[in-house]
């Protein structure tokens, strides 16, 4: 078991992630609540960590508000392609591109930070508890960690509606190593208990794609995107619909010092 690195497939990843409508949507509920939390936390340049942070496009729009921002990946090609995107957005100034893993955080942090971002990583790393505590302990006291992380119940379901009951009942084994796939899909309640047995206390959750990819007309999708949006907005951070997105983000914080007295 060990963690995965994308030099591979950058390409595909790009083009996957990025280039789609359920891409789209992903980046927006993200800045529904980065939106969200970011005036919870000290109103100054923010010390940010993007852990796993890839091609840095949340990164750079966090540079471009006047954060500083430290982007570490495991995968030298994303971190060309965040730096390229940096220059091009005109935020080098304010960032930083570090590879290294997860776990090596600590050797290569001058002050804890107010905000660690951890997205679409979890489900791609061997251990997932021991890289949480990292995080955590990566915080000030009062910081806030970002999650999101691909979910075991949607990519259930989506394979439910498709008819796909004998990759189901074989324990939906990856047929291939080269795929965007991830190597271990998170059940939310275990991710929680994670986070909760870590210190963190969480705040809020969203599901991210709760109805998109099940969508029957492909072609709506991209007809009647802010439709789609603003739907998926509306219905985005209220269960049943949190725990069946295809991803979910937690907002989870270290407690200040005085609150655990």
């Amino acid at each position: 078991m060990q963690d995965r690195n994308f030099d591979d497939i950058a390409d595909k990843f790009a083009q996957n992630i990025y280039g789609t409508t359920k891409g789209r949507i992903r980046q927006a509920i993200l800045w529904q609540e980065l939106d969200a939390l970011l005036p919870t936390l000290p109103a100054r340049p923010l010390h940010i960590v993007d852990v796993g942070g890839g091609q840095g496009q949340i990164a750079c729009g966090l540079a471009a508000r006047g954060h500083q921002v430290l982007l570490c990946d495991i995968s030298g090609e994303m971190l060309q392609r965040a730096r390229a995107n940096a220059e091009q957005q005109k935020v080098l100034a304010n960032m930083q591109f570090k590879q290294i893993s997860a776990q090596q955080l600590a050797q290569h942090l001058d002050k804890p930070a107010d905000l660690v971002l951890f997205h679409a990583v979890l489900e791609w790393v061997a251990a997932p508890e021991e890289i949480l505590a990292v995080l955590y302990n990566a915080l000030a006291p009062g910081g806030i960690l970002s999650l999101m992380f691909y979910n075991l119940h949607g990519l259930i379901l989506q394979n439910l509606a498709h008819g796909n009951f004998g990759w189901l009942e074989s324990g939906m084994k990856k047929r291939k190593k080269r795929t965007l796939s991830p190597d271990y899909p998170r059940d939310p309640q275990q991710v929680y208990q994670w986070l909760q047995a870590c210190g963190f206390v969480i705040e809020r959750r969203a599901g991210i794609r709760v109805f998109h990819d099940y969508m029957h007309d492909k072609q709506q999708r991209i007809d009647e995107f802010d439709r789609v949006l603003a739907m998926e907005t509306q219905y985005c951070r209220q269960e049943p619909f949190i725990s069946l997105g295809r991803y979910i983000h937690v907002t989870a914080r270290k407690p200040a010092q005085k609150d655990r007295l």
